[in-house]
């Protein structure tokens, strides 16, 4: 059988075959081989990224043969395969080089098995010696694994290199992470140890480096000068899909923020490294995490906020579970799905510059987000003219599941006075670039097989982000937490809005043209509409009870409701009415100026899209369209004639 041809890159450019090995995986039967690591694989294989000196190996406690191994594999990755088109002749290329035994990790017999089944393919394959073991296992046999190795005899031969991937979770807090890696340092050097994160397999994560250090345009305005604050935001919009006894030993905390998002934050703010040699990154990295401030119960109890959701509704409209309902999980849980967490980074680059994190299941969307806020200028040049205030300019980093990168920026609307508007330029992945879907395991096993470190962690960067962490987990440990506190589907605990609004600043949520279509007021709204829509319109959560309007007040925000109910009360305290998701209200006070006619409770957990003022006056002039549905709308709630709302908004 014939390896398949090497494709060409997105740029065009032949990248060289993976140096040859044995690659053994522990746990080959599980959900990860089957789901991510056979895609991946093949996935190089379709790239011509896989030499002809290669082959797989899996053990695991099943009895299969390689045969029926082969059989499953074939079945599963027509499956999970992210290509659009499956090559059959490239699946007989991997497939051919697929082989099983079966053991159970505490077997000395198993191993010596497996050892001389590992030295038949080096030979037949021609393989040099080098084996690569991919431990997709649980982290407490990480060290059972490496002692049989051992035993086997696997690490007396002075041919080629041996390798190990290890999976997270590394280690469950500081303790349990320094007693791993002494662990394994037992049985392995630290260059012979490669501890893999899937997050920076991601061509969107890598691209920050790339970004930062190939445009001189940006390095200059990289620092607290310049910078008035960052975001970062991993939403899912799934909740724990059965794996609940897993996550609630493990919470968002452990199994997002201590790894994924700590690691993109080195990434983003770390000093130039002196070449893109793995060490000469991954030092950069390490001072980085280093220079981040540890903090004290207090400052955890001031700049943390947990969140666990209720029962609410998904983000495709279908009643959801609580987490304590799920699966597998206590009825009385104190495992948080939700968190938002305040640090600063303690170094020249960023001091005084707060880093915001937040990450949670059961959210309104699934996405990825890096907001990199730059200071507003003084807005002295523009008084005397309609610009009430200027809007920052923010670069956006999109992760996933759209890839891109963008910068909104204000620019004057057509007319003959002095209005601004925000606008934005971006760069998308899918439409520069025609490389295929990837699980984000190609890069990182195709660099591990060349013998390069760049994404993996070392000890000291594995155990630097535990410090940061572990205040957190102490005080959460021991103190209560009123859960749950925000509804399956929306956009999380009020408490993480407050945390900026705090500041003086606030989260940036990323909408897109499908979210807005599902406002009755927005659907069939064209493109350019919609776009302005996408940078004026701003979030805002509420509680039960909470108050959202007061009757009698000024207004300054119409107020459109995404998810939940509230309740419309007149002057006697009487409920008059109930409005849903896709209504609105506020608008009366932004088409006459005329005081609140009415208080608003929030009757459930909630979210709003909120429309200010100059954003709601910017939208009547270039969409009379929506004038005409706010018109209709305000003269059945109000008895409001035309001539009064177009007399107030004549002059605008």
């Amino acid at each position: 059988m014939v390896q398949p041809t090497s494709s060409l890159n997105a740029l065009g450019s032949k990248q060289p075959s993976a140096e040859p090995c044995v690659l053994v995986i522990f746990g080959a039967s599980g959900d990860l081989t089957k789901r991510l690591l056979m895609p991946a694989f093949y996935n190089l294989a379709c790239d011509g990224l896989l030499t002809e000196h290669f082959a797989i190996v899996g053990m695991a406690m099943d009895e299969l043969t390689t045969e029926s191994f082969r059989e499953k594999m074939a079945t599963d990755i027509k499956q999970f395969s992210t290509r659009q088109e499956f090559d059959q002749n490239t699946w007989d290329w991997l497939s051919s080089r697929l082989y099983y035994t079966p053991g159970k990790f505490d077997d000395n017999a198993a191993f010596v098995r497996l050892a001389g089944l590992v030295s038949k393919l080096d030979e037949r394959y021609q393989a040099r010696g080098n084996v690569l073991f991919y431990m997709a296992t649980p982290p407490p046999v990480f060290g059972l694994i490496s002692s049989n190795i051992e035993k086997a005899g696997f690490k007396t031969s002075s041919a080629g290199w041996k390798r190990i991937i290890v999976e997270k979770p590394f280690g469950n807090d500081l303790p349990s992470a320094i007693a791993l890696n002494r662990e394994i340092l037992t049985y392995w050097t630290e260059d012979q140890i490669y501890r893999i994160d899937h997050y920076l397999g991601k061509e969107t994560v890598q691209n920050i480096i790339a970004f930062r250090f190939s445009n001189g345009m940006f390095e200059p305005v990289w620092n607290r000068n310049f910078i008035d604050h960052i975001q970062f935001s991993v939403a899912e919009a799934v909740g724990v899909e059965g794996r609940g006894a897993y996550y609630d030993r493990s919470g968002v905390l452990r199994d997002m923020l201590q790894n994924h998002m700590f690691q993109m934050l080195a990434y983003l703010c770390m000093e130039p490294p002196t070449s893109f040699a793995p060490e000469a990154v991954r030092n950069e990295k390490s001072k980085l995490l280093e220079a981040v401030r540890i903090m004290d119960a207090g400052s955890v109890r001031a700049n943390t906020v947990r969140g666990q959701y209720g029962p609410g509704v998904s983000s495709d409209g279908k009643p959801a579970l609580g987490y304590r309902e799920e699966p597998s999980v206590p009825s009385l849980s104190a495992t948080e799905t939700f968190a938002a967490v305040k640090l600063f980074i303690d170094n020249w680059r960023w001091l005084g510059v707060p880093i915001y994190l937040r990450s949670g299941k059961r959210l309104w969307k699934r996405g990825t987000e890096i907001v990199v806020q730059l200071k507003s200028p003084p807005d002295i040049v523009f008084r005397g003219t309609p610009v009430a205030s200027l809007e920052p300019n923010r670069l956006i980093f999109h992760i996933q599941p759209d890839q891109g990168i963008e910068l909104r920026f204000q620019a004057k609307t057509p007319g003959p006075e002095m209005s601004l508007q925000n606008v934005n330029m971006r760069f998308d992945y899918s439409q520069a670039f025609t490389a295929p879907r990837a699980t984000g395991y190609e890069v990182l096993i195709y660099n591990c097989m060349n013998g390069d470190a760049t994404l993996f962690s070392r000890t000291d960067l594995v155990e630097t982000a535990w410090r940061i962490a572990q205040p957190m987990l102490d005080v959460w440990k021991n103190e209560p937490a009123d859960f749950p506190n925000y509804a399956a589907g929306t956009w999380g605990p009020k408490a993480a809005f407050e945390l900026m609004e705090r500041d003086g600043r606030k989260w940036v949520e990323i909408l897109n043209r499908e979210t807005l279509e599902k406002v009755p007021l927005f659907e069939g709204a064209d493109t350019v509409f919609l776009a302005s829509l996408i940078l004026a319109l701003k979030p805002v959560v509420f509680q039960p009870g909470d108050l959202v309007v007061r009757q009698g007040e000024s207004g300054g925000e119409m107020y459109v409701i995404s998810r939940g109910e509230v309740e419309v009360i007149d002057g006697s305290g009487n409920v008059v009415a109930t409005l849903g998701e896709g209504n609105f209200f506020g608008e009366i006070s932004l088409l006459t100026a005329a005081p609140r006619n009415a208080t608003v409770r929030a009757k459930s957990y909630c979210d709003f899209f909120v429309l200010d003022k100059s954003g709601f006056t910017r939208v009547l002039r270039d969409r009379p369209q929506f004038l005409k549905s706010i018109m209709e709308i305000a003269q059945t709630r109000y008895n409001l004639s035309a001539q009064e709302v177009l007399s107030e908004h004549s002059d605008k």
